[in-house]
């Protein structure tokens, strides 16, 4: 199974969700598994983390250093199997950049929009976390089902 976070810079919320499902798919020992998160927009190609998200994560004990920012391509509707969209508007552009016969399933992360972080205070980064350790927990567990 191929899943890919999207969310709107790649820098805050679908990284984190990448480092999370990365580690506790680890935990779980569930194979198999590759992991991606890009974002809609390309304001921060190739830049790491914001270093809030890198701090949050780093006190739960996610390493989020290593990863880049990248902006979705079409081929991601090829490549993945599951896109996961961080909130509706995220969800939107997925639907309407989706190319004409991709099989890839697309999808809300949550059942409700994962707040974007970077204009708030350290408090909203640990919501984040909170929700994507959470919506994580419950996509593993669908993810077992289905073996």
């Amino acid at each position: 199974m191929k899943l890919l976070f999207v969310c709107t810079g790649n820098i805050c919320r679908s990284p984190t969700a990448e480092a999370v499902l990365r580690a506790r798919a680890a935990d779980a020992g569930l194979e198999g598994l590759r992991v991606d998160s890009a974002g809609t927009h390309g304001y921060h190609v190739g830049e790491p983390p914001d270093p809030r998200t890198i701090a949050a994560a780093a006190r739960r004990g996610y390493d989020l250093a290593p990863l880049r920012a990248r902006k979705l391509s079409l081929s991601d509707y090829a490549d993945f199997d599951l896109l996961l969209a961080m909130d509706r508007g995220h969800l939107r552009l997925l639907e309407s950049g989706r190319p004409p016969g991709s099989a890839a399933r697309l999808r809300l992360f949550l059942e409700r929009d994962v707040p974007d972080p970077y204009y708030g205070g350290a408090e909203g980064f640990e919501r984040v976390l909170d929700l994507i350790e959470a919506g994580c927990d419950r996509l593993l567990g669908e993810l077992r089902a289905r073996r």
